[in-house]
């Protein structure tokens, strides 16, 4: 099952995922700096996503190593 969280954004006019950090978010709809987040303080403090490969994972670099 995929669980995520949504809100709507009166910023920008859509759902936001709010899963992530408000800085994922900034980057995701583009907000221009200095913008007043509707949404301020209900966002992830630590994002569930991984941007990088399975080679950068500790547990991946581990196993490879025995």
């Amino acid at each position: 099952m995929f669980d995520v969280h949504f809100a709507p954004c009166a910023a920008v006019g859509e759902m936001v995922i709010i899963d992530q950090t408000q800085q994922e978010c900034v980057r995701e709809h583009e907000c221009p700096p200095g913008r007043q987040c509707p949404l301020d303080g209900c966002f992830a403090d630590v994002s569930g996503l991984f941007e990088g490969t399975d080679s950068d994972l500790p547990l991946f670099q581990r196993a490879r190593a025995q």
